[in-house]
């Protein structure tokens, strides 16, 4: 297992990892399963609540999310249901020092595979369903900066507390 480097928005100028589409796993094999391994070692050590594979510079559809009681693995996910809203102060790893007021879901419903190739739904509320939308949009190379109302540096945020 090993910690991935993650990208950071402004070291990404030149390559535009983060702003490119991610492709579908179509096999899940060793090299995918050490991703997902890597992936949620690289997530505990930065101490994030999601990562998608972009971010480590994988161009594919898989996502980890901290749920609060284990870190999910999302192959090829998808929101297939979603009720409520909420706005909130969101982060990202590969936006360091900065917060946005994103509106999302309440609740998101994702249908994804598992490590063995299954499919399976899980449902998530409050901040498991802002990470689910927030790290399947990175697979879309969307960055919830597109998508605040408002961004704002840490020190601005530190001084409404």
């Amino acid at each position: 297992m090993a910690i991935l480097n993650i990208i950071n928005v402004n070291d990404d100028k030149e390559n535009g990892t983060l702003r490119k589409k991610s492709r579908p796993v179509e096999q899940i094999n060793a090299r995918i399963l050490q991703l997902l391994d890597d992936m949620k070692d690289t997530l505990r050590a930065a101490n994030g609540i999601g990562l998608a594979a972009p971010q480590v510079g994988v161009l594919r559809r898989v996502v980890v999310v901290d749920n609060g009681e284990k870190i999910l693995e999302l192959i090829n996910p998808e929101i297939v249901k979603t009720e409520g809203e909420q706005t909130g102060f969101e982060a990202c790893l590969s936006v360091p020092g900065k917060y946005g007021t994103v509106k999302r879901p309440m609740r998101v419903t994702v249908k994804a595979l598992d490590r063995n190739g299954n499919e399976f739904t899980v449902t998530g509320e409050e901040l498991t369903a802002r990470a689910f939308c927030h790290e399947i949009d990175h697979l879309n190379g969307v960055l919830y900066t597109d998508l605040a109302s408002e961004v704002l540096d840490q020190s601005e945020v530190e001084e409404d507390k």
